[in-house]
């Protein structure tokens, strides 16, 4: 057995991943789902990338967006229900959040999902220049010890990444309910010549975007008297 490798010896792409693998047992109809479902809808990055991003979905989407750790799945399936001709990526690492979108897929026959169980690091590098429209980034593990804020995934080289793929006009959106991370993301972005803020008054970040579907998380966060932040920043 290999020994392991302490932080400071990973290579860029090992330490942009920390996630937890899997968590509670699956139930049965939860495995079967990863076992029989998730192959006909994972993407494989081994493989040469489209050259349209679109060309992922069959049929071909106008538009693609991602969504960066969806937890649960509620936004990202509500999403994808409300915008049939888009197609979506969702990127999770956590089984048991795997196991939830894909019983969502499967009861709401949502055709227009394609996901990766894997470092969103990784996908990004894979995708095309300028092939997505959005990314969205919903209540993220905010890492708040000071040694392990360089785990959290925005990132200069992140930033960077989500850059490349974005479509001039494109969107990153990031919700959080952790002030600090609100900080460290909007000081992030700020020194990008990349990105522009898109708040004009305060209610634009106060207050969820139109249309925006409320995670569990999310619910947990205000019963427990936290407020979310909603920052939108443009590809410029």
């Amino acid at each position: 057995m290999s020994e392991r490798k302490s932080d400071s010896e990973r290579d860029d792409g090992e330490r942009a991943f920390f996630g937890r693998r899997k968590g509670h047992k699956l139930r049965q109809h939860q495995a079967g789902l990863i076992d029989h479902l998730l192959p006909h809808l994972a993407l494989d990055i081994a493989s040469e990338a489209p050259a349209n991003a679109g060309e992922i979905f069959d049929p071909a989407a106008s538009e693609v967006r991602l969504e960066i750790g969806f937890g649960g799945g509620e936004h990202l399936a509500a999403e994808a229900q409300n915008f049939p001709a888009t197609g979506f990526i969702g990127c999770e690492p956590y089984v048991n959040g795997m196991a939830k979108i894909l019983a969502q897929i499967e009861a709401a026959n949502i055709g227009n999902i394609r996901l990766f169980a894997g470092d969103a690091a990784e996908l990004l590098a894979w995708l095309p220049q300028a092939s997505l429209s959005r990314i969205d980034l919903i209540h993220p593990d905010p890492w708040p010890k000071r040694r392990h804020w360089k785990r959290r995934f925005v990132q200069d080289r992140t930033i960077a990444a989500m850059a490349r793929v974005l479509k001039p006009g494109g969107e990153f959106r990031f919700v959080c309910d952790i002030d600090d991370y609100c900080a460290w993301t909007l000081s992030h972005l700020a020194r990008s010549p990349d990105f522009e803020w898109l708040a004009e008054r305060a209610d634009d970040f106060r207050q969820p975007w139109a249309g925006y579907t409320m995670t569990r998380y999310g619910r947990k966060a205000a019963r427990e008297g936290r407020k979310a932040a909603y920052l939108r920043f443009q590809r410029v």
